[in-house]
């Protein structure tokens, strides 16, 4: 196939393009506002292709289109396209299951409520989607045993006798003949608007008609039904009370959320309604190569809104994009405004938050690593600007300013990074001053790693408080790299009168705030933090404690100008102890091979009186 030839006939005009590989291999399916324009991009010797085009082009035999009447008809059909031929170099959503809806059959004379996975244009009210699905059955349960709908689907063109849901009283029998007057359609209607208001989320609407219908009943002294409603108040107030609003201006919209790492990504989605999560759903994408977060995003949107299904008011985005077609695309499918941004407030930004939050989990997940949950609560806690996969703990030890070492751990999916554990000998720092021996570690421990990104820790713990923290991000200052900092001081069972400060917990000490962050007993982030400074003062102690043992374990001779190994070894072997080299005379030790008389004098001198324990040491 000639493509330089096809391509000075291909139209400029709008629609959709068709890459094929070989045997006639869909590999790609685009859409495009100039078809010319856009096909001459990929085959342009001068194209700045990045390596995921590159490939695909270099495996194009031929290519096909579909002219549309503008770009909106060719977003529609490139969705279509997609779903159907799957080209391996566009984003595929592997998930081909209808979410399940509940169907609230407004257009019947007698309204049913049914779950079902196909949403038609029928003129019947649709809720959802309830992903997973726990959530929506326990809400049919309760509309079953609170609200006497029919919850079957007998054709009712004609009356018949009453099933057992009626004899329970969960159903008011719109399939027997005396219900079927305007007195039993008035009062099933009020039932079937209860319901809708329920499942809406509408309270104030709804308590205030329930309390308005229980009043009516008393004063026309119907007792019993009026307890009925009642009992319908209590249970709604109840259930209500354990279910969480939160966006209630948002109203209804779904939240998108991102992660990536190198090739694969995963998007993360949130289902709003009525202000609350009723909800979730992820896409784990492979394979997505160097293509931009923004052509990711856009091609999820696309494919996932390509099915029949209720459209929300409002798509909140993780990117700060502008989607103007895909925006029109969904108005026109709803035939009311949907609006696609970024998030404009805190309440939009924190479910944004939480959906990025859930996408790296997702991720984690599909990716088989092990990832600590406790994580992105440590995120939280601290207020860092990204989950700590990678935690380093520095802690420094001494006493009295003498063998003073630094020490670093490494803590990453879920386990000590032991190849990745340093010491340090204090250099620069003479005396007691453990802030400047923190500085000191900290900054040679930074020096080595700066240059491996793969290597830098994400939440760098300093074990003590603020006067540690502050000499490590002095430290830090001139590597300019990303890594946040705190300081945790440990409890010491008092609490400080006159500074207010609580030390009878924990604390963390963060960048720039006063007040510190306790850490609340028993929980998984106060242990993982606890167990990660533990761990980095086990090493310092005990790296300090082999300096010291080693220190004083030295034999006496060692330390006389002049005597190395070989000749204290020579002494030791002919005198036996340091006991017979002390009664030795100069003479006798002036005689031994590899001495004289003044390296004999000395040692006399050196040597002088020694304890029974120093003898034992030689």
């Amino acid at each position: 196939m000639d493509i330089a030839k096809k391509l000075e006939q291909t139209p400029s005009s709008p629609g959709i393009y068709i890459l094929k590989g070989a045997k006639e291999k869909v590999l790609y399916v685009g859409k495009a506002i100039n078809l010319k324009n856009r096909l001459r991009s990929y085959f342009q010797k001068s194209a700045s292709l990045d390596a995921r085009k590159t490939k695909m082009v270099q495996e194009v035999g031929d290519f096909e289109y579909v002219v549309t009447k503008n770009e909106l008809e060719a977003l529609a059909l490139e969705a279509n396209f997609i779903k159907k031929e799957k080209p391996p170099y566009n984003i595929i959503l592997r998930d081909d299951k209808n979410y399940p809806y509940l169907k609230l059959g407004i257009n019947e004379d007698w309204p049913g409520l049914e779950v079902v996975r196909r949403v038609r244009k029928d003129g019947a009210l649709y809720f959802g989607p309830y992903i997973p699905a726990g959530g929506m059955w326990e809400m049919m349960k309760f509309i079953r045993r609170n609200f006497p709908i029919r919850m079957c689907r007998y054709n009712l063109d004609k009356p018949f006798r009453p099933c057992v849901q009626h004899q329970m009283g969960r159903c008011p029998a719109p399939c027997a003949e005396s219900f079927r007057n305007s007195d039993g359609k008035e009062r099933y209607a009020e039932i079937v608007n209860e319901v809708r208001s329920f499942i809406l989320g509408e309270k104030k609407e709804l308590l205030a008609s329930l309390r308005n219908r229980m009043q009516r009943l008393s004063d026309e002294q119907q007792f019993e039904e009026a307890a009925v409603i009642r009992d319908r108040l209590q249970a709604l107030e109840r259930a209500w009370e354990s279910q969480r609003v939160r966006a209630p201006e948002l109203g209804d919209a779904d939240v998108i959320g991102l992660y990536r790492e190198g090739a694969d990504a995963s998007v993360f989605m949130l289902f709003v309604r009525n202000g609350m999560v009723i909800g979730q759903k992820d896409f784990f994408l492979k394979k997505a190569g160097d293509m931009g977060n923004r052509e990711l995003i856009e091609g999820f949107i696309e494919q996932f809104y390509s099915k029949e299904m209720p459209l929300p008011s409002a798509i909140l985005l993780p990117l700060k994009i502008k989607l103007s077609t895909q925006q029109e695309w969904l108005s026109g499918k709803k035939g009311d405004a949907v609006r696609i941004y970024f998030p404009k407030n805190e309440s939009e930004g924190s479910l944004v938050k939480m959906a990025n939050d859930n996408a790296y989990y997702s991720f984690s997940r599909h990716k088989e690593t092990r990832t600590d949950d406790v994580l992105l609560k440590i995120k939280d806690l601290l207020c860092l600007g990204m989950v700590p996969k990678r935690i380093g703990a520095i802690d420094v030890s001494n006493i009295s300013g003498s063998e003073a070492v630094g020490a670093l751990v490494v803590y990453e999916d879920g386990k000590f990074v032991k190849d990745n554990y340093r010491l340090f000998k204090i250099k620069t720092v003479e005396g007691i001053d453990d802030f400047a021996m923190i500085g000191e570690t900290a900054g040679r421990y930074l020096k080595n790693i700066s240059g491996d990104e793969d290597k830098l820790p994400r939440l760098l713990l300093i074990d003590g408080g603020r006067g540690q923290l502050e000499s490590a991000l002095k430290a830090m200052k001139p590597f300019d790299l990303p890594i946040e900092v705190a300081g945790i001081a440990k409890a010491k069972d008092r609490r400080e009168k006159t500074s207010g400060v609580r030390t009878d917990m924990d604390r963390i000490y963060l960048p720039g705030k006063r007040a510190p962050v306790y850490l609340e007993p028993f929980l998984e982030t106060t242990h993982l933090l606890q167990k990660i400074r533990d761990e980095v003062h086990r090493f310092a102690v005990g790296y300090h404690k082999k300096l010291r043992s080693k220190r004083t374990l030295e034999s006496p001779l060692e330390k006389i100008k002049g005597i190395g190994k070989t000749r204290r070894l020579a002494l030791l072997k002919h005198f036996g102890s340091l006991d017979g080299i002390r009664k030795a005379s100069a003479e006798e030790i002036a005689a031994l091979k590899g001495m004289n008389r003044k390296v004999a004098a000395l040692i006399k001198e050196s040597l002088g009186e020694l304890s029974p324990s120093l003898e034992k040491r030689g």
